[in-house]
């Protein structure tokens, strides 16, 4: 009987093994953003005299000396995709993990080159984790070793001894994935978060979600966190809903940090015209460039903080851009100064009229340098 029973919990152990490691395997594999909306350079640097302009869909690059387009925002473990084609004379790259202070091989970075020459798409999937790049270009795959942990991804633009033999460059279909994220919230219970006393909100976990209603009210992790990216799953069971991810908060401080704002409304029916920041905006200091989410629907929200610069993403579309060149505010309020400390991140419950749900609450932390 005991060897029947040793056995028997064998066998479930065994499956709880499978079920976490299934979990384990969902949360490392985050989800797409664009990094490129098909329209303008919204989210990217240009460095150098290259000419970069949109066209038809496409990034161009067609003439000038060398020069690169970086994007505004520092990514650590990814996978990334996009189409290249590069005609003419010369040679395109594309960097991971590059630093804008220096030359990516010199900085810890990381590229593969793409000749010039054939005058179609190719496409190109880089995978990083850790030091080790992983690259297909075309179906060829090399591995490259990246010692940078966070940097920002570089389209390179390569000249061939003179302007007048530029490579001809077009990309499109710019897409970015992060791997390597951690649950800040089980789905089950609400361990590592800590509800704020004395205010209105209710907060519970209903099907695998925190669910707030009433307000006011917040709820924080036990955690503090500076430099990081956030994915999690939103819904707002009303009309214009109002309510927040706050990050970089004080401690037990009630609405401070920065918050990203959650608002699905819009004047009239022009979404480009959000109204009080609308979703996806740095509240007080960025408004949302437009509303991608709409109410009674679950949507993404992806959130990058890296030192001074901020971006979110709505259903994989990127709404906001910030580089905070403010003074640093001593009450830790991202409203009306530059918050440079880690804080916790926290989930508003705005007013009485609040029914929202959170979940797949999952991060990735970088460094704090």
């Amino acid at each position: 009987m005991l060897n029947r029973k040793l056995a028997v919990a064998a066998v479930l152990a065994a499956g709880l093994l499978l079920s976490a490691g299934a979990q384990a395997q969902a949360v490392a594999e985050g989800q797409w953003i664009n990094l490129f909306d098909g329209e303008t350079l919204y989210g990217w640097n240009v460095f150098g005299n290259a000419e970069w302009t949109v066209k038809d869909g496409a990034i161009e690059c067609l003439k000038g000396e060398t020069g690169f387009l970086a994007t505004t925002s520092a990514f650590g473990d990814f996978e990334l995709t996009l189409n290249i084609k590069v005609a003419g004379k010369g040679s395109a790259g594309i960097a991971v993990r590059a630093s804008l202070d220096g030359h990516f091989s010199e900085t810890g970075g990381a590229a593969v080159s793409i000749p010039a020459g054939k005058n179609e798409f190719i496409p190109v999937r880089i995978v990083a984790r850790g030091e080790t790049v992983e690259a297909e270009v075309g179906g060829e795959k090399t591995t490259l070793t990246a010692k940078r942990p966070v940097g920002c991804i570089e389209i390179q633009h390569q000249r061939y001894h003179s302007v007048n033999q530029s490579p001809k460059i077009t990309v499109t279909d710019v897409k970015l994935r992060p791997l390597g994220l951690n649950p800040i919230f089980n789905g089950q219970n609400l361990d590592g978060w800590n509800i704020l006393p004395d205010h209105q909100s209710v907060f519970s976990v209903v099907d695998g979600a925190l669910n707030i209603k009433n307000g006011n009210g917040q709820i924080e992790t036990d955690r503090f966190y500076k430099n990081f990216l956030l994915q999690l799953d939103i819904f707002s069971n009303g009309d214009h809903l109002n309510s927040g991810v706050f990050f970089r908060g004080p401690k037990g401080v009630f609405w401070k940090g920065y918050e990203s704002q959650v608002r699905n409304e819009w004047v009239k029916e022009d979404r480009t015209r959000p109204v009080d920041f609308g979703t996806g905006g740095i509240y007080g200091v960025n408004q949302a460039r437009k509303v991608v989410s709409t109410d009674r629907e679950w949507f993404s929200k992806t959130v990058v903080a890296n030192g001074n610069h901020f971006a979110v993403w709505i259903n994989g579309v990127q709404v906001s851009d910030y580089y905070d060149m403010r003074p640093v505010s001593p009450e830790g309020d991202g409203k009306n100064g530059y918050v440079d400390q880690p804080g916790t991140i926290h989930l508003q419950g705005h007013d009485p009229t609040t029914d929202l749900s959170f979940k797949n609450i999952n991060l990735q932390e970088y460094p704090a340098n």
